[in-house]
């Protein structure tokens, strides 16, 4: 029997609770340039924080694009949100070995001591597939981040499995929605203008 993605909400499928660590999946048709098709990883999510970075914006700059006197490093730098443009931000791999790293998932950190991040890099102690960088931040009062969820902007989803590798995919708000589900798969094959279907 086929499904119609109209016989149910974003809300109806959203079993997931917001936290650290999820993956908020901008709806289909939502028209804010700054998320539209976007997926952002929570990075804080309290009362007093709610913060996150978009993973697949990038922006097709390495760090040393961006800071003149880093070491030589491949690492890509990602549109993280329209917060605070002008500051560079970073999630990797190195928690264990960064002071200062908040952890968000099993595999993922981020922030941590920026000198020793750039003392690791000179020394080949941390490599481009461990690390991306991000210009802004995406976040929202508390308040207006669950409002948001309530009018069924964003779907919930869980970002234990999410490497560094993953955010090198450009497909990679279809694929997370695909991940999901038939019910999200449909979603994922919706055009970005309906007006044009």
């Amino acid at each position: 029997m086929d499904i119609n993605p109209f016989d149910y909400t974003i809300s109806s499928l959203n079993k997931l609770k917001l936290k650290k660590g999820r993956l908020l999946v901008a709806e289909p048709f939502m028209v804010d340039p700054h998320f539209k098709r976007s997926v952002v990883l929570l990075t804080e999510y309290s009362k007093e924080s709610c913060l996150g970075f978009i993973l697949n914006q990038s922006l097709d700059l390495t760090v040393n694009d961006v800071i003149v006197d880093f070491p030589s490093f491949k690492a890509p730098v990602f549109m993280g949100g329209p917060v605070a443009t002008d500051n560079l931000f970073y999630i990797h791999t190195q928690g264990e070995y960064i002071e200062g790293s908040q952890q968000i998932t099993d595999r993922l950190w981020w922030a941590g001591n920026f000198d020793q991040l750039r003392s690791m890099v000179q020394n080949n102690e941390i490599f481009p597939h461990e690390v991306v960088f991000f210009l802004g931040y995406s976040g929202w009062d508390y308040i207006q981040l669950n409002n948001e969820l309530k009018h069924e902007s964003w779907i919930i989803a869980d970002a234990n499995d999410l490497t560094i590798k993953d955010l090198n995919n450009q497909h990679l708000w279809q694929t997370t929605l695909k991940k999901m589900g038939d019910k999200f798969a449909l979603l994922s094959n919706f055009p970005a203008d309906p007006s044009l279907n």
